[in-house]
Order: structure tokens, then C-alpha cells, then sequence
């Protein structure tokens, strides 16, 4: 049996997030239950019962502990199964370094990356124009965040420190959606952003993983 089922959908970013953490952690003892988001299926009674604002993903276990939030599903993933994403407990400067990481990620990231995904990205598929004049501003904000991040970067390999983190897992699959949306400029215009990306984009476990969806969307 399965050690836990996660629930997510194509597409979704939040999912991915959640993905590219095992992968990273190469584990695959997992149910992965894709939910129809067009069709509303978040929203079922079923679903909110593991989410109750009826968005994605979740994650239920066999003992019935279910957690929602992509982030929370990814660290918790990361301590249960000890993967080597998150800095020693023990070492609370650098465990200080990846909280402040991760509000800088979540503020004044992905806020507007996200607007910009809905507007280009999710709108199309649900038939809908985007507003432009959401676009601009969001654009705005991460053109600013990519500014300071150039020189955080220019000054450490990843996004929380020296090493490769759970961190630089959750940037993934908005700057994925950026470059989707034509927007990759931002992060290659930059070179000290472009090439924490590009060291990023070869680790061997996400290529595999972005390798096995490019197949099943050539598949479908």
C-alpha cells in the first residue's frame, strides 16, 4: 500500500511543487490522484473534506493525518522521509536564513507571479480574457523582485544559502509558468538569476521529472 495519496492537478503549480520535492527526495512510494480542476472537483464535498477552502494539493496518509498548503505538504515530506532539502534543526542561524527565504518567496514572489500565471496562463483555459492591466503591475513586482534577488544571488548559490534547498523548489514552477506565459526575460536577463536557474533546471531529478511530463502530454 501506498504510503500516502496526493492530490493535485495537471497543471497546477501548487502540485508541482509538491512533486518536484519527492522527486528530489527520490522517493515514489506515493498515489498521485489527479483532480478534473475544469470540471470542478476541488470543490466536491469529498475533496473539501481534506481541503476546506476546495483547492489543491492535499496529502492523506493511511492513519488518516491529512495536510494541505503545498509548502507545509513539501517540509513536512522533507522532515517525515529525511530529505536533505531543509537545513539541520541544530543549526537555527541557518534554519532563521530559510523562514526569511521562504517570506520573501511567498510575499513578494509569488503573489505576482501568481497573478500573472491566472491572467495568461489559467484564464486561457477557462476561456476568459486576461486583464492586461493586471499583467503590467504584477510584471512590475517581479521585474523588482528579480532585481534584489540578482544580488542575493550574485552573492550565494541558491535562493537560502550554499546549498540546494527546498527553497529553490518552491521558485520552480511560477518561473516555469513565467517562461509559459513569455515572460522568461526576466530570469535569463539576469545573470547571476539565469544561472541559479540553469543550476536548478540540470539537477538530474528534475529533468527526469519534467522528461516523464513532456511524455505524458505527448501521450495524451
Amino acid at each position: 500500500m501506498p504510503a500516502f495519496t496526493l492530490y493535485g492537478g495537471r497543471g497546477s503549480s501548487n502540485t508541482d511543487r509538491v512533486r518536484l520535492t519527492l522527486a528530489e527526495g527520490g522517493f515514489t512510494d506515493y498515489d498521485l490522484v489527479l483532480l478534473n480542476l475544469p470540471e470542478g472537483e476541488q470543490k466536491s464535498k469529498e475533496h473539501k473534506a481534506r481541503h476546506p477552502w476546495g483547492k489543491i494539493p492535499a496529502v492523506t496518509f493511511a492513519d488518516g493525518f491529512t495536510l494541505y498548503e503545498s509548502r507545509a505538504i513539501c517540509k513536512y515530506l522533507a522532515v517525515k522521509y529525511s530529505f536533505p532539502l531543509l537545513p539541520p534543526a541544530s543549526d537555527i542561524e541557518a534554519t532563521a536564513l530559510f523562514d526569511q527565504a521562504q517570506s520573501v518567496e511567498t510575499l513578494y514572489f509569488a503573489e505576482p507571479a501568481g497573478r500573472i500565471g491566472f491572467e495568461k496562463f489559467a484564464k486561457k483555459f477557462m476561456g476568459l480574457p486576461a486583464d492586461d492591466g493586471v499583467v503590467s503591475e504584477a510584471l512590475k513586482s517581479v521585474e523588482v523582485f528579480f532585481d534584489v534577488a540578482e544580488g542575493i544571488l550574485s552573492k550565494q548559490e541558491c535562493m537560502a544559502g550554499k546549498e540546494f534547498s527546498l527553497m529553490d523548489i518552491y521558485y520552480i514552477p511560477l518561473i516555469q509558468r513565467l517562461f509559459a506565459c513569455g515572460y522568461g526575460d526576466v530570469v535569463v536577463s539576469r545573470k547571476a538569476v539565469s544561472a541559479w536557474w540553469n543550476r536548478c533546471m540540470a539537477r538530474p531529478a528534475i529533468q527526469r521529472m519534467l522528461a516523464a511530463d513532456k511524455e505524458a502530454a505527448a501521450g495524451r
